[in-house]
């Protein structure tokens, strides 16, 4: 029987001294899988970087000629995929080896169409900081909509999942937004309760300014048609959620 090929989708921004280690990782799975790298125009374009491995691995690389942000990045990576299955990572996070192939298992296993990891993470160079964030066994729409415990660069779906629910709302949380569309058709998602995804607190990432991702998880709940009263009750959730998750 063939191994289901994995399209992985990598966007890219200003990543040069993270690409690397981030390509290995994939290149490091025990899986059949393709690299795909969708960069934003920049100032720090990794092309000379990755044009080393493309001899090494199967990579397409696309270049934006303007900045499009990272829905619209691993939007063109979901519609250049060919594999059954599409696993993002973002260009400053890594995984260790066997993430690939744990999720497999789990994913046909549960003929479900999502899976997840738990997540380690880590220093802006990359160091451990010591701190492992868990991740619940298994969701559906309405625990998500308590709190996003889906990491986006620990996730499996099917490509024709993803392709029905292309990202939207780079202003917002992009990939929270995903994840709930998809659930509340298809119904659960199923996690690993492992640190398989080495997470870079990066400066100036969106979810490190505390309030504004609240902002931005306010303006979620409106989009997925939410009354005020229970968007309340669900902020106060993802409230508390947040305040224990780095406790």
């Amino acid at each position: 029987m063939n191994k289901p090929l994995v399209s992985v989708v990598i966007p890219v921004y200003r990543a040069l001294d993270y690409i690397e280690q981030t390509i290995q990782s994939v290149m490091s799975q025990e899986v059949d899988s393709e690299i795909i790298i969708v960069e934003d125009k920049s100032d720090q374009l990794s092309t000379s970087i990755i044009m080393r491995y493309k001899e090494k691995a199967n990579i397409t690389y696309v270049e934006n000629p303007k900045r499009l942000g990272v829905a619209a990045n691993r939007n063109i990576g979901i519609d250049l995929a060919r594999g059954k299955y599409i696993a993002f990572l973002d260009a400053d996070d890594w995984w260790s080896d066997d993430k690939l192939k744990k999720q497999l298992k789990l994913i046909e296993s549960k003929d479900t169409v999502l899976v997840y990891s738990g997540r380690e993470l880590m220093s802006h160079c990359g160091e451990p900081t010591g701190k492992k964030v868990s991740v619940p066994l298994v969701v559906d729409y309405n625990k998500l909509l308590r709190g996003n415990v889906i990491p986006a660069s620990s996730v499996l779906l099917k490509s024709q999942v993803a392709k029905e629910f292309p990202q939207h709302h780079d202003e917002f949380h992009e990939d929270y937004i995903m994840w709930l569309e998809i659930l509340k058709k298809y119904g659960y998602g199923y996690g690993i309760n492992e640190p398989m995804l080495k997470s870079r607190l990066s400066e100036g990432g969106k979810s490190r300014d505390k309030r504004k991702s609240a902002l931005m998880t306010w303006e979620v709940y409106k989009l997925m048609n939410i009354g005020f009263l229970e968007r309340c009750y669900l902020f106060v959730c993802y409230s508390l959620k947040g305040v224990l998750k780095y406790i």
